[in-house]
């Protein structure tokens, strides 16, 4: 009589789900970003495995590359949208502008200069809409600092080229910190705009035509996939050369300033952990780096027959020689 029971007892549980995972949805990430960009995947990678995210074993990613001329960030958001993605990570301004204009819904982790003034938060304490994530805090915290570094480097240089995008709100604000530095210090700051990686040529000749004796690289991340082209030309041409990326300076330009961004983005996967588990992008608060790197080529210094000051390389955290 037992035996019968236990045996209809195993028949009933045979439609059971006997793991949960059978019934559980793997959490979706949408990653959007240049293609270039290794840095930001390099730092979502580490800290998702930091935070017991494993890709293809507890945690699924859809990748959304813009190509080097520049990419559909629009449609590949899109795509992100229809994928039904638990949570878009949007790497730079043109990444994060496409997700918030195609999504209201999906939260959206992102690190670009200025959430506020690019509209895609209220404020840093309270962002309030489905944003969040790192402010580079760029205009306020090191813009001047790169006018400062180059002259202090290459005292000798006079006229300065800044290679930015108009259309982001951080960039026009760094122009306008940068264009009331530059008299003080006895330089001639000229503006040399570039909307698209695939301008650049036009961009290039510009900087030759005004006599750029120097060259000052934007934030924006459509500098991303151009910055070995940047360096190449300016290496060609001689002139030296600052950024806020670590890998404008690997590619052999002569210096940056700015915040790590692969421990931003690394950080950024904390966001990621609290929103599969609750949390809403409008009650986190957007965070700010608190440090900033300098990075300095010696061997591009050599190059272009500069001695770097030692009161620069003495506040370098990272020397290439």
């Amino acid at each position: 009589m037992m035996r019968r029971a236990f045996l209809g007892l195993l028949a009933g549980m045979a439609g059971w789900p006997f793991t949960p995972q059978a019934q559980q949805k793997m959490p979706l990430l949408g990653f959007l970003a240049f293609a270039a960009d290794s840095v930001a995947r390099e730092g979502l990678w580490q800290g998702l495995y930091q935070h017991g995210y494993i890709e293809g074993r507890n945690i699924a990613i859809e990748y959304r590359f813009a190509d080097e001329a520049g990419g559909d960030f629009a449609e590949l958001a899109e795509q992100l949208v229809r994928h039904q993605v638990d949570i878009i990570l949007a790497a730079g301004h043109p990444a994060a502008l496409a997700a918030q204009r195609a999504t209201s819904a999906i939260p959206i982790v992102t690190v670009v200069a200025d959430p506020i003034g690019s509209g895609f938060a209220a404020s840093l304490a309270h962002p309030g809409g489905n944003v969040t994530g790192f402010s580079l805090a760029v205009e306020e915290q090191f813009s001047g600092k790169w006018l400062e570094l180059l002259n202090e480097a290459a005292p000798q240089v006079s006229r300065v080229a800044y290679l930015w995008n108009p259309t982001n709100h951080s960039s026009a604000s760094s122009w306008k910190v940068m264009q009331g530095l530059a008299p003080r210090i006895g330089l001639i700051l000229q503006s040399v705009e570039l909307r698209r990686p695939e301008d650049l040529s036009g961009a290039f000749a510009a900087i030759i035509r005004d006599r750029a004796e120097g060259i000052i690289v934007d934030s924006d991340a459509i500098m991303v996939p151009i910055h070995a082209d940047i360096a190449e030309f300016a290496s060609a041409n001689r002139l030296p050369t600052i950024s806020v990326f670590r890998r404008f300076v690997d590619a052999g330009g002569l210096m940056s300033y700015g915040p790590n961004l692969r421990e931003l983005w690394r950080q950024a996967t904390t966001y990621i952990d609290k929103i599969l588990k609750g949390a809403k992008p409008a009650d986190l608060p957007i965070e700010q780096p608190v440090k900033f790197e300098l990075m300095v080529n010696l061997k591009t210094a050599k190059a272009l027959d500069l001695t770097i000051p030692y009161q620069v390389l003495a506040r370098a955290d990272e020397v290439i020689e």
